[in-house]
């Protein structure tokens, strides 16, 4: 038995958690917000985020981060504007174990994979990027899932695959960690951008082009930034961006429904929440500004997004450019 630690109890910080716990561990599960720690220790559960999923008795929840001490893995499940917050949170304890990082995002400003972040912070910690096509609903509910575990050091990969994997939660490694991170940052930009096809009442057709040039600029920026292209084929990637685009769970999605029935970006993103998408569309032109990349799709989500670019002319922007091979 191994203590795992969970920080954030969201929606998949739960389904995480719980998943740890089947696998037969100790596991506590942490929140910086007393309000947060009182409602789940009444309920057992957090029925916005993850209706239905009562939090087993065994899991303990508190708000003490010096609880964590002693864990051989801390999971990090908070959204990515607010994991380097956590992370300040953690480095009050000394022994915290490995750090799976299953957050996706980018740093704001700094443009930041959040890895980076963590290292930063806990520079002595051996930090791992936990990614592909995974909503909290299922984990939760043992539908099996599939994911891949990314770091530079293999044997830390493979002690995070042996301790969190079970029979309906297969992790694969991968020393990619650069890929890993991208795939599941920029999968989201592509997901609201699918959402947006739905609200426009486009059909399967403009789907499946937007998902196989949408995974062709990932792959282009990856590249770039020092990823393997071949992790845009596997699970962080093109296994994510599937599961992102076509489901009713993601926010993403829902979030670029609303929008592209004529929904103004703020009202959405009330309604929806946290839209990891809608931060990473910013952070994804920017990146690509630096590295004289171009993403015609990507920077037609840019503009809807924070240049009040009308949702209409897109889909004419992308079909009317310059004729050229496909470039994948």
């Amino acid at each position: 038995m191994a203590k795992i630690s969970v920080l954030g109890p969201g929606g998949w910080g739960i389904g995480l958690a719980i998943n740890a716990w089947r696998c037969g561990h100790k596991v506590t599960l942490w929140s910086a917000f007393e309000s947060e720690v009182n409602a789940l220790l009444e309920t057992r559960s957090n029925e916005k985020l993850l209706s239905g999923i009562v939090i087993p008795d065994e899991i303990q929840i508190t708000g003490d981060i010096s609880d964590i001490e002693g864990s051989d893995i801390t999971i990090i499940a908070a959204p990515s504007i607010a994991v380097k917050s956590v992370c300040e949170n953690l480095s009050r304890c000394k022994d915290f174990g490995i750090i799976v990082n299953a957050s996706k995002g980018l740093e704001k400003g700094t443009l930041r994979r959040l890895s980076q972040v963590i290292s930063d912070v806990l520079p002595n910690a051996d930090v791992v990027a936990l990614s592909g096509p995974s909503h909290a609903e299922e984990v939760a509910r043992k539908i099996p899932t599939s994911l891949v575990v990314a770091s530079e050091n293999e044997e830390v990969n493979v002690k995070v695959q042996e301790l969190l994997s079970n029979e309906y939660f297969r992790l694969y490694t991968s020393t990619d960690i650069i890929g890993v991170e991208l795939g599941g940052a920029l999968k989201n930009v592509i997901a609201i951008c699918a959402g947006v096809c739905d609200g426009l009442g486009l059909g399967d057709n403009t789907k499946a082009a937007l998902v196989t040039r949408g995974l062709a600029e990932m792959k282009r920026l990856g590249v770039a930034l020092g990823a393997d292209e071949r992790t845009f084929s596997g699970l962080a990637g093109i296994g994510d961006l599937v599961v992102t685009c076509t489901s009713r769970h993601s926010r993403n999605n829902r979030f670029g429904n609303l929008v592209g029935k004529g929904t103004p970006c703020k009202d959405a993103l009330e309604q929806v929440g946290t839209v990891e998408g809608y931060y990473a569309t910013l952070m994804a032109y920017e990146l690509a500004q630096k590295a004289g990349v171009e993403l015609p799709i990507i920077n037609e989500c840019y503009g809807i997004l924070y240049e009040n670019k009308p949702v209409d002319n897109v889909v004419n922007n992308l079909m009317t450019r310059p004729k050229h091979a496909e470039l994948l």
